[in-house]
């Protein structure tokens, strides 16, 4: 044991509360960042929910000019799915919203826990050069060369080994979307060669459910971003918004509406095979990166045994 063993432990725990101050900072800007996007989204979609029910209302007080296009039934049912649609909208964005201010409370009130750790470092650092300067021991400084390396490493793995979690949680998440997208698919093609109501009912559920599925998934892929960005990668992924709406099925069912949602349910589950690829993709660059620092790690503690056996 070396007359700098306590110290580099002092030391190694400072850096610690550093990276993880500079780490929460990268977060509470890139939450920030979100709550930022996700506000601009819900004004927007408040807005649009606003001109949708003025129509419904417009149309429910209209009498023989509604009626010119269509019938005011028929177009009453279908103003009332429209702003339905984008009532669920605004509901799915103000939850985000939540989720992702209470994500930064919570990231605020660590990173006041950690904010004085630069002057705590510096002075521990100034100690053991003034240590090292008097020692006679030339294995001294390369062990402690050695220490500052192996935290540096280990905070590195962890943080990519963190960010690896985030992005399995999220490849979960959006393949639970891909499920409901596939059943409603199925769903969709029975509909196309004539299952009738019970299609569009089995069809209507299977796209509830990824509607639900691809909310959570978001909130796993803003969470992924964030993590990704503690190590250096920038990334906005999103999914694209699943179509929920009925009034086709009531109002004009038939084979060219039937063909035209089974496409559409077709083209979302693409973008979200996108996304999921996107994920493996970078799964695979943090499962390399891992192996590689879990090999630095080892060589650096390994060469350090050495040092201290000698």
């Amino acid at each position: 044991m070396t007359s700098f063993d306590a110290l580099d432990g002092e030391i190694r725990d400072a850096r610690e509360r550093t990276r993880r101050r500079e780490r929460l900072t990268r977060q509470s800007a890139t939450l920030t960042g979100q709550i930022d996007e996700v506000a601009r989204l819900l004004a927007e979609l408040e807005r649009q929910l606003a001109k949708e029910d003025r129509d419904v209302v417009k149309l429910e007080q209209g009498g023989f000019f509604a009626s010119l296009f269509g019938t005011k039934e028929e177009r009453l049912a279908r103003e009332r799915a429209e702003a339905e649609a984008v009532r669920q909208r605004v509901h799915g964005q103000r939850t985000r919203l939540e989720w992702l201010t209470a994500d930064l409370r919570t990231t605020e009130a660590s990173l006041a826990e950690v904010a004085n750790t630069d002057g705590e470092l510096n002075g521990l650092l100034a100690r053991k050069e003034r240590m090292l300067l008097d020692s006679d021991d030339p294995r001294g400084r390369e062990l402690a060369e050695i220490a500052e390396r192996l935290a540096h490493v280990e905070v590195d793995l962890r943080e990519h080994e963190e960010a690896r979690h985030a992005g399995m949680a999220a490849a979960n998440a959006v393949g639970q979307v891909l499920r409901s997208l596939g059943g409603a698919r199925g769903a969709s093609t029975w509909d196309v060669f004539g299952g009738g109501g019970i299609a569009d009912m089995v069809e209507h559920g299977h796209l509830r459910n990824a509607d639900q599925a691809a909310w959570q998934a978001q909130r796993a892929l803003d969470a992924f971003s964030r993590e990704l960005a503690d190590v250096g990668v920038t990334a906005h992924p999103r999914l694209p918004k699943v179509d929920t709406r009925w009034f086709a099925d009531v109002i004009f069912d038939n084979f060219i509406v039937d063909m035209y949602k089974h496409q559409k349910i077709v083209r979302t589950g693409q973008e979200v095979q996108e996304v999921a690829r996107w994920i493996d993709g970078m799964l695979g660059h943090l499962g390399a990166r891992c192996a590689e620092l879990a090999r630095q790690r080892d060589a650096l503690a390994t060469h350090r045994e050495n040092l201290l056996e000698t």
